[in-house]
């Protein structure tokens, strides 16, 4: 009763505070202060912060021991006990957990938010994603860490784990800590279910309407006026809509079977289809790697420069931060709610799959992005000027595929980045769909998420339908206010984060003999987790 109790406050003065202001524009006011605040240094500071802390807690484990995490990660991904779907109810594989997590990370953010980042902070702004993710990794290793250590089974017999949990049972158990860690994992729960709807459903269906009916129009459909939009939108918001209840309404085994097949397809086309476009324009890799370089730290484009020296080079470190942190989520206790259902055994080797995450997200498919961009000559890389019929979002990506992949006068470059948004966005909308459900869960209870689930498939149709920009504002405010609560969580833990990976470094790299592996906080998990072990033959 008391979370409901909180939970029915926090939307009462969410709503007084939106219906207070009068106007649309008030709104966006509001929002954008407390948006400016969440995403501004503070967050940034606060983010960054905690991933150079748990690098230095962990010994750097995201380079000590690189051969070892690429090894268990991906080097290990045909092996049955990874990839090998588990007959436990409500398990899933570690690499389905892996691909449920991509599904939700790898969106609109990896093409749209990483060009509108260097037209805003230049082609520096990439340099500093790439620090962001760097310590990053660590952050979300962390969170899986202790999202593992602190799971438990709900009564459907599935496995459930997130940020509320270890903020409940990892905060709370401390001494005077026990109020603050309920209020905390109640609060990032509201944030969490928030979001789901508006970042992790109708922005994402918006942005795959629009760029859909951009790429592939139809004149008479869109001439029809209904339910205010246009027919076509209408009924592509039906078919977004179906489909996805067939799958979100399946439960989390449907969700990764679907994202396992799905999410390893369109990344591997996406990374092809850029390399291609870099291949063609290679002669442009070195002066767009200088120009990465060069900007990070001295910005000179027209675009940027507007101010003081240190005012320019703030923006672009902020909004390479900003980027980073929105196209991987780590920071945010977003993928731990899935990466919390895998099989696995060892709080550990999850964690190094929230690694392999981040590394695949921005490292791989963001830079993709970021040079395709830079090489095509779409934008000028001494001023930012912008090529004609582009802005600063999947437009750049979608003209620079054009240059290449233009046959009979016909642009199939800007029709693949429409299907690719498409997918990425898509399947985002699945991945959160089991975030929401996870926060829905902690506060209502298992038995009332089908009730969350039908609701979630139903506001597809309103992203379809939505004109204003402000839905999808409000809702990235509610993202980053998820990291506050959570962050708190990690950095209360990191002591026993650093204590788990010490103890697996030293059990499985060093073959210390007679040391208990930390697997739960729960005596019965954890009894339970190392018979697993030893008929296994990992102990």
């Amino acid at each position: 009763m008391k979370k409901k109790f909180i939970f029915a406050l926090l939307c009462f003065l969410v709503m007084t505070l939106l219906c207070s202001c009068k106007t649309e524009d008030s709104i966006a006011n509001v929002n954008g202060k407390v948006n400016d605040f969440v995403w501004g240094w503070f967050g940034v500071i606060l983010l960054v912060g905690t991933g150079i802390i748990m690098t230095l807690l962990t010994k750097v484990f995201q380079i000590s021991h690189i051969g070892h995490w690429f090894k268990h990660t991906i080097g290990s991904v045909f092996k049955k006990h990874v990839s090998g779907h588990t007959k436990d109810k409500g398990s899933i594989s570690q690499f389905q957990a892996l691909c449920t997590a991509l599904a939700a990370t790898i969106g609109v953010g990896n093409i749209a938010g990483v060009a509108a980042a260097i037209c805003t902070g230049g082609p520096g702004a990439v340099f500093w994603m790439w620090v962001a993710a760097f310590f990053g990794m660590m952050t979300n290793y962390s969170e899986n860490v202790l999202g593992i250590f602190y799971r438990r089974k709900n009564s459907d017999g599935e496995w459930s784990g997130g940020a509320m949990y270890y903020l409940r049972d990892g905060l709370g158990a401390k001494k005077n800590c026990k109020t603050l860690g309920k209020v905390l994992a109640v609060i990032f729960s509201c944030f969490a279910l928030l979001a789901s709807f508006g970042i992790g459903n109708m922005g994402q269906v918006n942005k795959i309407v629009i760029n859909f009916a951009d790429a592939f129009p139809s004149e008479s459909l869109s001439r029809v006026n209904f339910l205010g939009t246009s027919l076509y939108n209408v009924i592509l918001g039906v078919a977004l809509m179906l489909i996805a209840g067939l799958i979100i309404l399946g439960g989390i085994k449907r969700i990764a079977n679907f994202a396992e097949k799905i999410v390893p397809v369109m990344v591997v086309l996406f990374i092809i289809g850029s390399l291609v476009i870099i291949g063609v324009n290679y002669q442009h890799i070195g002066l767009a790697f200088g120009a990465i370089f060069r900007d990070a730290f001295n910005p000179t484009w027209k675009t940027v420069t507007g101010g003081a020296g240190g005012f320019v080079l703030s923006v672009v470190i902020k909004q390479g931060f900003k980027r980073g942190v929105f196209s991987n989520e780590a920071g945010l206790g977003s993928s731990v709610m899935v990466h919390s259902n895998s099989n696995v055994k060892e709080p550990v080797k999850q964690g190094m799959w929230g690694i392999f995450e981040v590394f695949a997200d921005t490292m791989v498919v963001c830079t993709m992005t970021a040079l395709v961009i830079l090489t095509s000559g779409v934008i000028d890389l001494n001023t930012g000027s912008l090529a004609d019929g582009t802005s600063g979002d999947a437009t750049l990506v979608a003209k620079a595929f054009d240059k290449v992949f233009t046959f009979g006068g016909v642009g199939f470059g800007s029709k693949f980045i429409a299907l690719a948004i498409l997918l990425f966005a898509f399947t985002t909308v699945l991945g959160w769909s089991h975030y929401g459900s996870k926060a829905w869960e902690y506060l209502f209870g298992t038995k009332s998420t089908y009730f969350y689930k039908v609701v979630f498939v139903l506001m597809i149709m309103s992203g379809a339908v939505m004109t204003s920009s402000l839905a999808w504002d409000i809702s990235d405010t509610f993202n980053g206010l998820m990291m506050i609560p959570n962050l708190i969580g990690v950095l209360s833990l990191s002591a026993l984060v650093a204590k788990i990976t010490k103890n697996y470094v030293d059990r499985k790299l060093r073959k210390k003999q007679g040391i208990k592996p930390m697997l739960s906080f729960d005596n019965e998990i954890q009894n339970e987790q190392e018979a697993r072990l030893k008929a296994d033959g990992e102990l």
